[in-house]
């Protein structure tokens, strides 16, 4: 109990620092005003934090369902969608109705969460700012019920199939649920196909003196504070007795119930919680992106998160959280320079020093593999393995040219090939951890794992 307890102290510190570093860096250009490009306010930096906050909840969400119970869902982005809606249609201000839904005369629904907490604190200073932030938590919370709400009618239909039929049922309800949300009879609700906006986002959030002027921004903090606490939620809740029963569940389904645990109920539980927290998770994605459209939120999405919780270990919580910042960085930052034709005048460019290391990466990854997949072929020869090496060769010899020029264009590259580079390291990762990143360890127990291996090693020697 000792050891259990210090470890949540500790981690609770750690969590803590983290939020405070956030906060340090996404203020660090008031503090040091000749900081660099990277960490002023408008850098990709805090778009991959924010957005991978977002996506940290929902891929964890995901996880719980997928990975620790054994349920194969795919209706993600549909619990992300009424999430998305409810906030939205809840927090847009009542000022601001009559221009949002200009195509209905009007919304159906005549008042704002934040306006009806202003009539209690006041809408300006700091009543104004207790009213915005009560108006946003109650509409986030009440995001997740909603999808909750839904998730309990759904499964109790769905529930009762298993493995790919359960997928297929899921993927339906969330294209039956897009299709619905554009309906036009809807339109005083949803504003039909248009996008629901003027709704608190994160940059809501940044503190501003009495000219106008951001004295502390809490953009990035915000959705970082609010994935920590649901993440820790659902962690508590994997450590907990349900949590065993969840992965008792996953492992033999017959043999938890010989052990007493309510499939039903558990599965049900399971389904309605990783749906409440995709729900919170619809909400931010909604600030995040400052706008709510339901054509946003396809399959695609789903695979999305999906491919993450793969990449980062099914049944990690951790792996999951590594996996979404790492492909948020790769999509939306580190390999962006890759969609047009670029110039890289200096030595040192960021993007020039990524593209440096994804390509090594990349070159020697696949030549490696395809290697190691020829050797292990019957009446295997060195002349079999030939082209892969000159290859390989002549496209080092390219990168090394490339190095040690100070400008080169590369008029092959073209808007769609920083996806086509994504897959191919994609591909690499799934082909040399089968199990994911983390496979179904946590950050600590394999932090221990190195630790006493290099016990072993100093003890040997």
């Amino acid at each position: 109990m000792k050891k259990t307890r210090s470890f949540s102290w500790g981690a609770a510190a750690g969590v803590v620092v983290f939020l405070a570093f956030i906060i340090l860096l996404e203020n660090i250009t008031a503090l040091v005003p000749g900081a660099p490009r990277v960490l002023q306010p408008t850098s990709q930096l805090f778009t991959v934090l924010k957005k991978g906050a977002v996506y940290s909840l929902v891929v964890v969400s995901m996880n719980l369902l997928n990975g620790f119970t054994g349920l194969f869902s795919l209706g993600q982005a549909g619990f992300m969608l009424l999430g998305a809606y409810t906030y939205a249609i809840l927090t847009v201000p009542v000022d601001q109705k009559d221009t949002v839904y200009y195509l209905f005369g009007g919304s159906a629904v005549k008042f704002s969460l934040q306006d009806t907490f202003a009539l209690l604190f006041g809408s300006t200073g700091v009543g104004g700012g207790i009213s915005m932030v009560l108006g946003v938590l109650v509409g986030l919370i009440l995001a997740g019920l909603v999808a909750a709400v839904f998730a309990y009618l759904i499964g109790l239909p769905v529930l009762r199939l298993k493995s790919d039929y359960l997928a297929i049922a899921t993927l339906g309800f969330a294209e039956i649920l897009r299709a619905i949300f554009q309906w036009q009879p809807l339109g005083p609700i949803t504003n039909g196909a248009n996008m629901l906006k003027s709704f608190p986002t994160f940059s809501d959030f940044n503190i501003e003196d009495a000219s106008g002027k951001v004295v502390l921004r809490l953009s990035a903090f915000v959705p970082m504070l609010v994935a920590v606490v649901c993440i820790a939620i659902i962690v508590l809740l994997i450590n907990s007795s349900y949590g065993r029963a969840f992965k008792a569940i996953r492992e033999d389904e017959v043999a938890a119930e010989a052990m007493g645990i309510n499939l039903a109920k558990h599965k049900m539980l399971s389904f309605c919680i990783s749906s409440f927290f995709a729900g919170v998770g619809g909400g931010l994605f909604a600030m995040y992106a400052a706008n709510a459209q339901a054509k946003v939120f396809t399959s695609t999405m789903t695979y999305e998160l999906l491919l993450i919780v793969v990449i980062g270990g099914i049944g990690s919580v951790s792996g999951s959280i590594i996996a979404t910042f790492l492909y948020v960085a790769c999509s939306e930052w580190w390999l962006r320079f890759l969609d047009s034709e670029q110039t890289f005048a200096s030595p040192t460019d960021p993007a020039r020093l990524a593209f440096i290391a994804v390509f090594a990466v990349a070159v020697v990854g696949v030549s490696y593999a395809a290697i190691r997949a020829a050797r292990k072929k019957e009446g295997h020869t060195l002349t079999q393995e030939l082209p892969i090496w000159i290859v390989a060769l002549l496209l080092l010899g390219w990168l090394v040219y490339f190095v040690i020029s100070r400008s080169l264009k590369l008029p092959l590259l073209r808007n769609g090939f920083r996806m086509v580079v994504f897959s191919i390291i994609i591909m690499i990762v799934v082909l040399f951890f089968r199990r994911g990143i983390m496979g179904d360890q946590e950050l600590p127990d394999v932090l221990r794992v190195l630790k006493n291996r290099k016990h072993k090693k100093e003890a040997s020697k």
